[in-house]
């Protein structure tokens, strides 16, 4: 399982762990607001289409941020344009827990997005190229897989903080605790070289002559559309069910702080598992049946949590595939988008790809909380979830396979797209 760790040098081993913690630490920074969102009911009366127009807003502006994140990082790096975005989102976390009202809240939180969604553009495309072909998978699987920790560092500050201080307090603390990935920029900068093939690239002609347009081309239109379409599949549904997973326990399963905290523990750790296992499979069974694997798990846990009329102890069982297939779905994806486009585009592409289809992802919890005005919470939830699904497994089966394909610096031929 950890082969591929075990190859790697001194300075591939700093950057997956710059990556591994800036990703944990943007996962623990996002999720810190389904938390506070039950708080914000009673603080500030805000309703639930205001706190999916919250969501939303963040989302699409995390669109817009990975797309200048990922052309930046072609042109000044993937090593600055990543410390750049970790130390935007914590700074604008941080401001959050000064905010005093929806709309204040909007915006900070919308800006907070620009940077997470840069993050992952940088620190993506630069895991997949200092990885060996024959394991990407694995380890751009199990830096992704770092988002559970961060959720679960958030729900365990949710989980105390909530507890110990008053509700009018308790939530800006927690949004102060959102500061912290702002150290880890200073150790990336010190230990953390530039991706050796992009830095081949920028010296060369190619590097100098291809601009973050070319995505739009002839050559790569139909890729950008459909690598669109996947993302926005794969977080449509991620991005339903996370958000309104700690307000739906709470507020239509009347559970308590301290009740729910268990149930969450259990989706966690179904999360985390299923990265690693995604991550692992992406390298054994390939990209795309991997993909079709975890969609078809992910629609159908879906419906069985959300819809179904279970017990609370079944609940808690299930609990687990719920965490396991919709956070297990991303594992390929960041491999996947590196072997699809060629160096001088790679990082436009993957983040334009990925964050246009969160940018479109983004309107499900406002559709959501809309929707909960006449369905119940979960049966909005997991109406919007299985329509992502189903886009997400029909994007994938129009994409090609591309385990062991190696990341060349020069842009393929037309007919080897």
């Amino acid at each position: 399982m950890f082969e591929w760790y075990g190859n790697m040098g001194r300075n591939e081993k700093r950057t997956f762990w710059a990556c591994y913690g800036g990703y944990a630490l943007d996962g623990m920074d996002v999720m810190i607001f389904s938390f506070v969102i039950p708080s914000l009911f009673v603080v500030w009366k805000m309703t639930s289409a205001q706190a999916g127009e919250i969501a939303t807003v963040t989302l699409l502006l995390s669109a817009a941020g990975g797309w200048i994140a990922g052309i930046l990082a072609d042109r000044i790096g993937r090593v600055r344009v990543l410390q750049i975005t970790i130390l935007w989102y914590a700074i604008f976390t941080f401001l959050c827990g000064f905010t005093q009202s929806p709309e204040q809240l909007m915006i900070t939180r919308g800006l907070q997005g620009l940077g997470f969604g840069g993050e992952w553009a940088a620190g993506s495309v630069l895991m997949g190229e200092v990885i060996a072909t024959r394991f990407r998978g694995r380890a751009v699987g199990f830096v992704q897989s770092s988002w559970a920790i961060g959720w679960a560092v958030a729900a365990i500050a949710a989980t105390i903080i909530l507890q110990i201080l008053p509700p009018d307090i308790a939530w800006r603390v927690l949004f102060f605790v959102g500061l912290a990935p702002a150290a880890l920029v200073f150790l990336i900068r010190r230990m953390v070289p530039e991706s050796p093939i992009f830095t081949e690239m920028r010296s060369s002609e190619r590097g100098r002559s291809t601009g973050p347009s070319a995505i739009f081309s002839r050559r790569f239109l139909n890729l950008t559309v459909r690598g669109s379409l996947l993302a926005m599949g794969a977080q449509g549904g991620y991005y339903a069910i996370t958000t309104w997973i700690p307000t739906f326990l709470r507020v239509q399963r009347h559970l308590t702080i301290l009740g729910s905290g268990a149930y969450l523990a259990v989706i966690i750790a179904g999360s985390l598992v299923g990265y690693i296992t995604s991550a692992i499979l992406t390298d054994k069974i390939g990209r795309r049946p991997n993909f079709i694997l975890f969609a078809v798990g992910s629609a159908v846990i879906a419906v069985c949590y959300l819809y179904l009329p279970i017990s609370n102890e079944a609940m808690l069982f299930l609990g687990f595939p719920l965490g396991f297939f919709p956070s297990g779905i991303f594992s390929g994806m960041g491999a996947f988008y590196s072997e699809l486009f060629p160096t001088e585009i790679r990082a436009t592409a993957q983040g334009f790809c990925y964050n246009f289809g969160r940018g479109m992802a983004a309107f499900f919890p406002t559709l959501i909380g809309f929707a909960a005005r006449t369905l119940p919470l979960g049966a909005a939830v997991a109406i919007f979830a299985v329509i992502a699904y189903a886009l997400f497994a029909i994007a994938a089966l129009s994409l090609p396979e591309t385990m062991n394909r190696a990341l060349d610096a020069e842009i393929p031929a037309p007919e080897t797209v």
